[in-house]
């Protein structure tokens, strides 16, 4: 019975990797031998581990993250209370599998793009396509792609990546064409695809950058439906980092602010 499921085992994963010539012939080179299909099996199993691996790593690749970061690398006790409190329902990627979108909102330096891309590398490894852009370049390439006339299959290209994480949105500003364009973009995938999104303005400053009150108010009423919505407002990690090796502390910092 043992012996049947084992070859039964190593059918399964030749198929998976197309050795139909292994799968034909297997029993025939074993003959009948308990150590040679253990052999075998032990040997395809780790063919499969080793594809499955690549495929991790080009995805992983394929997503274009500025860096790698992964989610374990966090220091907990250094992020603001509003992620460490959803952190672990982050983790199960429900919010992918449900189509939902997640708003990270915080000054600066508080974890959000670290968050962001463990979120990302993690879902690469759980088999999802990814992919990582800031906002400013998104929009300048939704620009490009409507003046080339190539916007539909831009945004049918877009419309495929399970999540796509939009960095840094708040540091640039853009003209109205952008922003009907970036609007128009992010709304087809409402409900059907996960994207997360990083901003270091509150909602009611999302105008400075989308100029002017319409428009913002139907692209945060777009953008929050069923969304998470999470504070990462907090003291900057980089700036306690910089300060640790250096051997400063906050207060070095305040007495420089009261001094200018």
């Amino acid at each position: 019975m043992i012996k049947e499921k084992k070859r039964q085992e190593i059918r399964e994963l030749c198929n998976q990797l197309r050795l139909s010539a292994i799968a034909e012939h297997f029993e025939e080179f074993a003959q009948d031998s308990a150590d040679s299909c253990e052999y075998l099996l032990r040997l395809l199993r780790s063919q499969v581990e080793q594809k499955e691996q690549k495929t991790i790593e080009q995805r992983i690749h394929g997503a274009n993250f500025p860096y790698r970061k992964y989610l374990e690398d966090l220091e907990l006790d250094c992020l603001p209370d509003g992620i460490r409190q959803r952190l672990s329902e982050l983790m199960t990627l429900d919010f992918i599998r449900e189509g939902r979108n997640v708003i990270l909102i915080g000054n600066p330096g508080t974890g959000k793009t670290h968050t962001a891309i463990g979120l990302g590398v993690k879902a690469c490894e759980s088999g999802y396509k990814v992919l990582f852009t800031t906002v400013p370049y998104l929009v300048t390439e939704l620009k490009e792609s409507h003046n080339q006339q190539k916007l539909t299959a831009y945004e049918r290209k877009f419309r495929k990546y399970d999540l796509v994480i939009a960095d840094e949105l708040g540091y640039v500003s853009f003209d109205r064409e952008g922003a009907d364009l970036l609007f128009n973009n992010l709304s087809q995938r409402v409900g059907v695809k996960s994207t997360i999104i990083t901003s270091n303005l509150n909602f009611a400053e999302w105008d400075q950058v989308f100029g002017g009150p319409a428009i913002t108010g139907a692209m945060v009423d777009r953008l929050t439906y069923g969304a998470l919505l999470i504070d990462m407002q907090g003291d900057s990690y980089r700036l306690r980092e910089t300060l640790r090796v250096n051997g400063l502390n906050q207060a070095f910092v305040m007495e420089g602010k009261k001094n200018v």
